[in-house]
């Protein structure tokens, strides 16, 4: 069996380096432009150019997202935009518009063009249209069941890779082409503007009794009818890999390093694990499920891979996140004195309990010695997001290790066999 790239998000410079680090085999980006998520922090081309560099020195991929669906009026800027990414060299660019095809291809021919899941890849003709149009690879969209990615894999050209989402937020629209957003804001989806109005609590309101509001009830649990899920795939990782899956996908270009670490770290393994021994991978699934419900998950579903998801792929009651475990800030350098400077992200406190995120599973719980400023003054805690901090701990850490602090107490550490 061929082993299936592992491809992880990144909405900067920071979220790359700790997917790189962490375990991804590719890692996607976005530019400032032409990229479906305008309110991720996303790339400069200082940061991308720099971003590629430390990717390629390490043996990933990194893969541009342009994926909006054009008008007219964007074209002109796209071959500016495609010049630029030629200059850059990555590895891969991620589109879905017909016409942004055409100019990536005219423009940059000798960077691999894959297909977004945003132009609704659901049977092998289109694949293979694509394929003769000089597409790589087509991302699976998230409506097809394992047992038709199969059919299609077995129908298409074996040069045509096939990627597929296995991770992450699940849109409620059709292959994720949403007009809420536009229609009750003015902010397009299709542009990269989303304002997610599926998370959103609705109630009726009948035209003659204005103001009196009327819960929406799709059963008795709540009003959240368009609120889905996290798609998890951890435990069915040799369906996936048997199914001939190329690239094993995992959304989140909005998240935190903490998402990414946590996510790469946990699919590497069980997917290394698999690849090596069957049966160890199946020792270690309790491992694989607690590290993934320590990531930031709205409880999770298999979408669409074993038919059509049921009731148990929503979320009626509330369209908040469980956060398993809160983001500190990673390791930057260590100082001659062994103390370790980062740029804070959460507070925290002298005294805390907190634990050192390793690549390689072995986290170690420890205590915050001392806290102190740029200047070397000392703190009781690091309360200012952002604050470059030098921090002493009871444990050792190196540079790329994650610090994170249990969010309450039912939250289990552990550590891979």
């Amino acid at each position: 069996m061929k082993k299936p790239e592992l491809l992880c998000p990144a909405k900067g410079l920071e979220e790359l380096r700790t997917a790189v680090i962490y375990g991804a085999d590719a890692v996607y980006i976005g530019g400032e432009a032409f990229s479906l998520r305008a309110k991720a922090k996303n790339f400069s081309r200082e940061d991308m150019a720099a971003g590629i560099s430390f990717a390629h020195e390490r043996g990933v991929r990194v893969h541009v997202t342009a994926n909006i669906l054009a008008h007219d009026r964007d074209l002109t800027e796209a071959y500016d935009y495609f010049e630029e990414l030629k200059s850059l060299k990555p590895d891969a660019l991620i589109i879905a518009d017909p016409g942004m095809f055409t100019i990536a291809g005219e423009v940059c021919p000798e960077i691999d063009r894959h297909i977004s899941t945003q132009a609704n890849n659901t049977n092998h003709m289109t694949y293979r249209f694509w394929h003769r149009q000089g597409a790589k690879r087509v991302v699976a969209a998230r409506e097809l069941t394992l047992a038709e990615l199969k059919e299609i894999r077995s129908a298409i050209p074996e040069d045509l890779e096939m990627e597929c989402f296995i991770h992450g937020a699940m849109c409620i629209s059709y292959s994720g082409r949403c007009l809420l957003s536009n229609y009750l804001t003015g902010r397009d989806a299709n542009g990269g503007e989303c304002t997610h109005p599926c998370r959103w609590k609705y109630a009726l309101m009948e035209e003659t009794r204005p103001g009196e509001y009327m819960p929406v009830f799709e059963n008795e649990r709540g009003t959240y009818i368009m609120n889905s899920k996290d798609l998890n795939m951890i435990e069915h990782i040799p369906e996936l890999i048997e199914a001939g899956i190329d690239s094993f996908k995992i959304e989140g270009r909005m998240k935190t390093a903490l998402y990414v670490a946590c996510v790469a770290r946990t699919y590497r393994r069980a997917i290394d694990d698999y690849m090596e021994d069957p049966e160890r991978y199946r020792s270690n699934l309790e491992w694989y499920r607690e590290e993934i419900g320590k990531c930031t998950t709205r409880n999770f579903t298999t979408g669409f891979y074993f038919g059509k998801p049921g009731d148990d792929a929503q979320i009626y009651d509330s369209n908040t996140y469980v956060t398993g475990y809160v983001y500190l800030g990673h390791v930057e350098r260590v100082s001659d004195d062994g103390s370790f400077i980062l740029h804070q992200k959460n507070k925290f406190s002298v005294g805390e309990e907190i634990e050192i995120m390793k690549p390689d599973g072995c986290d170690e719980k420890c205590k915050v010695l001392s806290i102190k400023d740029a200047e070397g003054a000392k703190q009781d805690s690091a309360p200012h997001p952002g604050q470059e901090i030098s921090v002493r701990l009871t444990g050792k850490a190196c540079e790329y290790d994650i610090l994170r602090r249990k969010n309450g107490t039912d939250q289990r550490s552990s550590t891979l066999p």
